[in-house]
């Protein structure tokens, strides 16, 4: 299995979303930033070009070799905003019934706007994606 393409890198996630053009888009990743600060307890870095993570876990892959990855994160994209807080295969449909307007990837959760989400839900979401990682690979 390849290594992760998705490597930390020395961008300041603040600099980075200073720098996004749309300003709904922009908003919403600044208080993104803040909730999963507050959230987590870690210091965001940049994954690559354009996500912000938080935390980090080890996994292996069938080759045996080691990788490490963000524990949760989120990327504002031109096109909606992509939140990286389920580690799949897990059924958060309870909680995602309640969130508001969204769309779901394997591990990804799609939202237009926040202004389209219950914040509230949204935070248990993601309380509840880090307590399945913490199951699956314990800090």
């Amino acid at each position: 299995m390849p290594e992760n393409k998705t490597q930390p890198t020395q961008i300041a996630p603040r600099d980075f979303i200073a720098s996004v053009e749309h300003p709904t888009r922009r908003d919403d990743a600044l208080t993104l930033l803040a909730l999963m600060e507050k959230i987590t307890g870690w210091e965001a870095m940049m994954w690559g070009a354009s996500i912000i993570g938080f935390g980090t876990y080890k996994y292996q892959t069938a080759d045996k070799k080691w990788h490490e990855f963000m524990r949760t994160g989120f990327s504002p994209r031109k096109a909606n905003l992509v939140c990286y807080i389920m580690p799949g295969y897990t059924n958060f449909d309870p909680i995602l019934e309640r969130l508001g307007k969204h769309k779901l990837g394997k591990s990804c959760l799609y939202l237009n706007e926040l202004a389209d989400v219950d914040m509230d839900v949204l935070e248990e979401l993601i309380r509840a994606g880090l307590d399945d990682m913490e199951k699956k690979y314990p800090l």
